[in-house]
């Protein structure tokens, strides 16, 4: 049984130690022997991770993300009544041509003058609301990447501090079983 328990840390040492320890330089201050080495690695190995609750080789995994927000729906893409266009312009704007056209003496030249006037600006009307549409999706989604990324830097920060207190758990076992480690 001792020689299986022998076995497994050995290999669990060189499974888990490339990783977690990748920046650990040990060295045997007795003349202790590989197979030794590679023992105390790993019941360090296991006791550090008994007093820091973290595992190098099973770290915690990162928070799911939140999905995506969904963009909100064009309003320039629903009922055609509810939004500028061109012809409702330029329908509004014939109106009111014929009109101020009636009044002055020929009211099929004010429609038609009316109708270029209130068409073109019914376009530049419905251009605006597309493009204010478009800097709200923007505005979501890039608030959305920097929640996403704020997360993601903290999980980080938090499993280096973790990793952090279970290098100076792991050094410590090492140094108290005569090993030289930095």
């Amino acid at each position: 049984m001792r020689i299986y328990r022998i076995a497994w840390l050995g290999l669990v040492a060189a499974f888990v130690s490339a990783p977690a320890l990748a920046a650990t330089y040990i060295y045997p201050t007795k003349g202790q022997s590989k197979t030794q080495q590679n023992k105390d690695k790993g019941e360090c190995m296991v006791w550090a991770t008994d007093q820091t609750g973290f595992d190098p080789a099973n770290p915690p995994p990162a928070p799911k993300a939140a999905p995506p927000p969904s963009a909100p729906a064009d309003p320039t893409q629903s009922g055609w009544r509810e939004h500028p266009n061109a012809v409702r312009g330029a329908g509004r704007g014939a109106a009111l041509g014929a009109i101020g056209g009636a009044i002055a003496g020929d009211a099929g030249k004010g429609a038609a003058a009316g109708a270029a006037i209130g068409g073109v600006g019914g376009a530049v009307r419905r251009r605006d609301m597309q493009r204010q549409h478009q800097q709200q999706v923007n505005a979501q989604q890039q608030q959305y990447q920097q929640q996403a990324n704020a997360q993601r830097q903290q999980y980080d920060a938090e499993v280096k501090s973790m990793r952090g207190e279970y290098n100076k758990a792991f050094a410590a076992c090492m140094e108290a079983r005569s090993y030289s480690v930095k």
